[in-house]
């Protein structure tokens, strides 16, 4: 575009063209013409470089205006947080994993739509003083609550009972196996399926292949897909772990656990357990001694019984048949009895300095326990369970009101 074009298009007028002159008159006219058009080439310059930078900046202003657009419309729409109101309406199940955060837990019940939004319900977990108590597992919530009920329902114990299995301590295989079909709701095939996988439970060697002893007492969480074998693998893992704790070496995993199972079963309170388990280290000491290495339990001779209360029989505790029968059998009894405690595995592998031999439960229903170090005080501690027994016959089931063995958890020998 040429000037003149410019000018046209801006509606300015454009100069003459500068024509020669001959004459002075000419001259000076000249001069004077070219004096105006050098000013008005001044000019036009000024107003051209005005136009340029107003364009320009028009140009940056609309340029900037968009870009402000294109931001603006790809940021999302803030809404305020929305939150669902009262207790909500069907059930639905949810499980909460271990070390879930607040934020955690809020996404996993958004997802579920218990809750309208994690947001709403992070909210009620802060504003909540208790609720860092909520645990770990599976629930059973409703759909469509407030948050804050949301919270508080999490944090009664009642809507994880129906998702809650509890090995109590001193259980037994048999035990345990109608818990998980009671409450787990497993069938007897899909329990001794699990029982029998022993590479899907983590079941050791120590094991012998019999879960007897390693379905540790505690209570598990039974997520809404779990299997049988998933739970009972819970409870050998538990089981290790607490071996492990205690410093137990694997090749002792057997005996550590048959020894503390005898405890659980043998007396009622855990202040005892010490104490007896130095009576079953010294008595499988003691092989050329008055017990000859015999433990001489009644709680082995009645899980080999089918049985785990009262007291055996003369008649049973002569019954070599019984391999758990440790009235006649010296050692140890094949497999441990139940699962024990912490505190029963803790006590076998440190016991207190002893040196006794006997004791003897002068009360079945209080478990107060009797220790002695010889026959004959052994013999007056179970005077007092004999006295015992002929007051309270339905509870010392299986004895003689005057019996004529020891009926004591550890009997004197003959």
């Amino acid at each position: 575009m040429t000037e003149d074009d410019f000018f046209s298009a801006v509606g300015i007028e454009a100069p003459d063209a500068e024509q020669p002159q001959s004459d002075s008159r000419k001259s000076r006219r000249h001069g004077r013409q070219a004096e105006r058009n050098r000013r008005r080439r001044k000019r036009r310059r000024h107003v051209l470089t005005a136009l340029v930078l107003v364009l320009a900046l028009a140009g940056v202003g609309f340029g900037g205006y968009k870009a402000i657009s294109v931001i603006r419309s790809a940021q999302p729409a803030q809404t305020a947080i929305s939150d669902y109101t009262g207790a909500g309406g069907d059930d639905v199940v949810v499980t909460i994993p271990d070390g879930a955060t607040g934020a955690d837990i809020g996404q996993i019940l958004a997802d579920a739509d218990v809750v309208a939004t994690a947001g709403a319900f992070r909210d009620a977990y802060a504003a909540n003083s208790k609720s860092g108590n909520i645990q770990a597992g599976t629930y059973t919530l409703k759909k469509h609550m407030s948050a804050a009920n949301a919270v508080a329902l999490l944090l009664d114990p009642s809507s994880r009972s129906g998702h809650t299995l509890t090995v109590p301590e001193g259980a037994t295989r048999a035990q345990v196996k109608e818990r998980l079909m009671s409450v787990g709701g497993y069938t007897d095939a899909e329990v001794e399926q699990a029982f029998a996988d022993t590479a899907g439970i983590g079941l050791p060697e120590a094991a012998g292949g019999d879960v007897e002893g390693w379905l540790a007492p505690s209570t598990y969480d039974i997520a809404e897909d779990a299997s049988a074998t998933d739970v009972v693998a819970s409870m050998v893992s538990t089981t290790i772990t607490r071996l492990n704790n205690a410093g137990v070496e694997e090749k002792s995993y057997g005996q550590v656990l048959t020894k503390a199972s005898i405890i659980e079963r043998e007396v009622f309170h855990a202040e005892y357990y010490g104490k007896v388990a130095r009576v079953i280290e010294n008595r499988l000491a003691d092989t050329n001694g008055e017990t000859g290495g015999r433990l001489e339990m009644d709680s082995t001779v009645l899980y080999g019984l089918g049985r785990s209360g009262g007291i055996p029989t003369t008649d049973e505790i002569a019954d070599s048949a019984n391999a758990y029968n440790t009235y006649l059998h010296a050692g140890l009894p094949p497999t441990p009895i139940g699962s024990p405690s912490e505190a029963a595995i803790q006590a076998v592998v440190d016991p207190p300095e002893g040196d006794w031999l006997y004791f003897v439960t002068v009360n079945l229903q209080t478990g107060d326990t009797l220790f002695a170090a010889t026959h004959e005080e052994q013999k007056k501690n179970t005077e007092k369970l004999t006295a015992y027994c002929k007051d309270h016959p339905e509870v010392c089931s299986g004895a003689s009101a005057a019996p004529t063995t020891q009926p004591t958890a550890t009997a004197d020998a003959e």
